[in-house]
């Protein structure tokens, strides 16, 4: 492995570009600078930017299908060893402005004893969050070291996510309880979020488990302890989010019958209502056909008494239906 050092770098554009010093910092390579083989060196680009894909696509440290891999738009969890390196797709929340979180970010990750080369589009959180820790002195002190951190930061961040997904699911649920019905579409955001994670997360599941059982010269057999944890950790992750979207779908189905017991508490009012002014419709009709021969039409007072019988009928009615327990 030769040298590395602006010059090698020359026009890649690289959003970030140091050589890890072992002790939890990092050394910028810069023209003046020199990388040597002694410690890892990381190169972050972003892939859509023309002179890094060129960069890509010409530089001689990383080989042909890895170069695919870094520059390809759509991606899965997975993992391909190659040789003694290996190339890594991974998935994270999406926390840049004016985006949804489960609108997930994906970065992809080449890595052997000496070089780390990322690539991304949108802005990775995690990623940015691994090289503040190399900023401050605290960050990882090798490749494996490297591998391991990121892997962590990202399962911290997809948990925190899940986490927040909880609290939105108990809020609903306390809401079910108190017999309100959540806003038009906020279940269907909700589910849709778990939905889509689960289906990510699974497959980046097996990505951390396989890292933890490959016989990487530059992982040591700590770190390999340490995958698995994390591995275990995103599996308890997703226990979470089977048991989520199971609640959703008995939200669901108690919104269903909320709304149907409202309804049908509607039509019952509709039919008592019917059923007590039933009688006094009958007399009112009854007694507005415009014929001769009405009781009481010569009768001065005949109005306000047949008004004061509606009313008494109506009062027997009621009591009658009360009585019945319709009421």
């Amino acid at each position: 492995m030769r040298t590395l050092n602006d010059t090698i770098l020359q026009d890649s554009d690289a959003i970030y570009a140091a050589q890890l010093d072992g002790k939890g910092g990092a050394t910028q390579i810069t023209s003046d600078s020199l990388a040597s083989n002694e410690k890892p060196y990381w190169v972050h680009l972003d892939y859509r930017e023309p002179k890094s894909a060129q960069w890509l696509q010409d530089t001689p440290l990383i080989p042909p299908i890895a170069k695919d891999i870094l520059l390809a738009e759509n991606i899965r969890p997975k993992a391909q060893r190659l040789g003694e390196g290996i190339i890594i797709n991974l998935q994270t929340i999406n926390n840049n402005p004016n985006n949804r979180p489960d609108e997930f970010v994906g970065f992809r990750i080449y890595i052997n004893s000496q070089i780390i080369i990322s690539s991304r589009h949108r802005r990775v959180k995690s990623v940015d969050s691994v090289i503040h820790t190399l900023d401050v002195g605290e960050g990882p002190e090798s490749s494996g070291d490297w591998l391991i951190t990121m892997s962590d930061v990202v399962s911290d961040e997809i948990g925190d996510f899940i986490e927040t997904l909880h609290d939105q699911l108990i809020e609903l649920e306390d809401m079910i309880l108190d017999e309100q019905i959540p806003a038009r579409g906020e279940l269907a955001l909700l589910r849709k979020q778990l939905i889509v994670l689960r289906r990510y997360m699974a497959p980046q599941r097996d990505v951390f488990s396989r890292l933890s059982i490959e016989k990487l010269p530059w992982m040591s057999d700590d770190d390999r302890v340490t995958m698995l944890e994390i591995s275990e950790r995103l599996s308890r992750r997703l226990e979470d989010l089977d048991s989520s979207i199971s609640r959703t779908a008995v939200i669901a189905d108690e919104i269903t019958s909320m709304m149907a017991d409202a309804m049908n508490r509607r039509t019952y009012t509709m039919s008592l209502m019917a059923m007590l002014f039933l009688p006094t419709t009958f007399l009112t009709g009854l007694f507005g056909v415009n014929l001769g021969g009405i009781p009481g039409n010569a009768f001065n007072y005949g109005f306000p008494i047949f008004c004061l019988l509606l009313l008494l009928l109506i009062v027997v009615v009621a009591w009658w239906l009360k009585r019945s327990r319709w009421l």
